[in-house]
């Protein structure tokens, strides 16, 4: 995720391109959209989901620019390389030859010029992955490379946390909750019984240690998902999120929809951007999601029709949870409300599936991520030249990796509210932050390399410095109101 330079991959075409960006997007954030939406108002989250997709396609477009940028800058160190050994090799000259050659070239020709002289190809051509930690180390200095590994790592206990508190609520949801159809929805509490003198919240954390024993020790070694694998859980999500929409479209034009949220409530809105943030998140993934690519000259028109399928997704999931559930009865995770509503899907198995669902998918995901995390914290603590006691290396960096994570699980399962702060702070740095910087910084550092007539055919629309200003300034905004609005909501309790 955050690393340096790594393998591309096999190809692929800009269609499975397309389907491989919408299922990286479209994750654990979509459970969590209806709630939020219903929270805040349908138009008002409709007007806010729409702006914060477009603004997550422009940062979209900046890591593109800067991923083309950083494999011009690797092209050109590498010129250079093969033309001092090149010089190397000329030892016949004399000594005052060489001093002439030397200081009748400068030391840094722009790429057009050595393109001139022999090169082929593109120098804008994204062949080689360069992931987002080693694109900082390219354009940032040391402080905002540290800054950039800080903010993944925060991100990535987020993500952490969120995974490892969804998965024991479903699991809660399915021994405990009602399945019997004798009853309508019901809201339960924490305190509730789930069998004999066991409480809902105590089912809850068995779960979650089983949970931790269980996948755990995964955090210890090395693991990745493979690609059949991938194939069987984006096809569980598919079947579960076409159930849930049908669903409740049939139960809405039967005219048997509960629902009726408020028009705009402002007080659900900080929840909902970082809820919005987090489900339109993938920047950090696009170098190994955009490299393989075979055609990328359409790389930009894929841009545009994913985000404009994933908007439409979004918003067709989300109105039709609303309009079909009462808002004080929609769970944090959607999947929980066609579990005990027996109006809606009155076939069990079908019931435990979707109940289940998001235990299977996001356990397949909690190694990766867990392993990204720990690999983030050994770069991020790594000296040129130096290695970790093995004890560091094989047991500490994964106890941290692990333990924070764990706690906070612990401590809640408000999955609205985790997802929402890890999508409004931490998100917000990788979402916004980082490729606005990237892009300038990969700008300003190529310019004096490739000249300004060099053009970059991968650059975004949206070149001009204003809009990489407008993306820091909104984010700043953002985090000072999400900030504020945690501090008077506190104040008031």
């Amino acid at each position: 995720m955050a690393g340096g330079i790594t393998e591309t991959g096999e190809p692929y075409s800009p269609f499975v391109g397309l389907v491989y960006m919408f299922n990286l997007i479209v994750g654990t954030g979509a459970l969590t959209m209806p709630r939020a939406f219903a929270t805040a108002g349908w138009v008002v989250s409709l007007a806010l989901i729409s702006f914060l997709g477009f603004m997550s396609y422009m940062t979209t477009t900046f890591v593109i620019e800067a991923m083309a940028a950083a494999n011009a800058q690797l092209r050109w160190k590498r010129r250079e390389q093969e033309e001092v050994e090149d010089s190397d090799s000329t030892s016949e000259y004399s000594d005052d030859d060489v001093i002439i050659r030397g200081r009748s070239e400068p030391e840094t020709r722009p790429i057009l010029s050595i393109q001139r002289s022999g090169g082929h190809g593109d120098h804008f051509d994204i062949v080689e992955r360069v992931e987002m930690g080693q694109m900082a180390s390219m354009f940032f200095n040391k402080v905002g490379v540290n800054m950039f590994y800080i903010c993944i790592i925060v991100y990535l206990y987020g993500d952490l946390a969120i995974y490892a508190a969804a998965v024991p609520i479903s699991l809660m949801e399915v021994a405990c909750g009602n399945h019997s159809c004798s009853a309508g929805s019901v809201n339960y509490n924490d305190t509730d019984t789930c069998w004999g003198p066991v409480t809902r919240k105590d089912a809850y954390r068995v779960f979650l240690g089983v949970f931790t024993l269980l996948l755990g020790p995964f955090t210890f070694f090395n693991a990745q998902k493979t690609k059949y694998l991938q194939i069987l859980t984006s096809l569980m999500r598919w079947i579960a999120f076409t159930m849930m929409i049908i669903l409740a479209l049939i139960r809405i034009g039967k005219d048997q929809g509960e629902g009726h949220p408020p028009v705009a409530d402002i007080s659900g809105v900080p929840n909902l951007f970082g809820v919005c943030v987090y489900s339109f998140m993938c920047q950090h993934s696009l170098p190994s999601l955009v490299t393989p690519i075979s055609d990328k000259k359409r790389v930009g028109t894929l841009v545009v029709a994913d985000y404009v399928l994933i908007l439409g997704f979004y918003v067709l999931l989300s109105f039709t949870a609303i309009f079909c559930f009462k808002s004080s009865l929609l769970h944090d995770m959607y999947t929980l409300n066609f579990t005990d509503n027996c109006h809606v899907l009155d076939i069990p198995a079908l019931r435990y599936f979707l109940g289940l669902f998001p235990v299977f998918t996001i356990s397949t995901n909690f190694p990766i991520i867990a392993v990204t995390l720990r690999n983030n914290w050994k770069t991020l603590f790594h000296r040129d030249g130096g290695t970790y006691p093995w004890v560091v290396d094989r047991i500490v960096f994964p106890l941290i990796t692990l333990v924070p994570p764990i706690v906070v699980a612990f401590c809640t399962h408000n999955l609205e509210t985790l997802v929402g702060v890890t999508g409004a702070y931490a998100g917000t740095g990788i979402q916004y932050v980082i490729p606005a910087l990237l892009v300038h910084y990969g700008r300003r550092h190529l310019e004096p390399v490739v000249g300004r007539d060099a053009v970059n055919k991968h650059r975004s629309p949206f070149r001009h410095t204003f809009w990489v200003w407008f993306v820091v300034v909104w984010a700043t905004f953002c985090l000072m109101f999400v900030t504020a609005n945690i501090i008077l909501t506190d104040t008031k309790k």
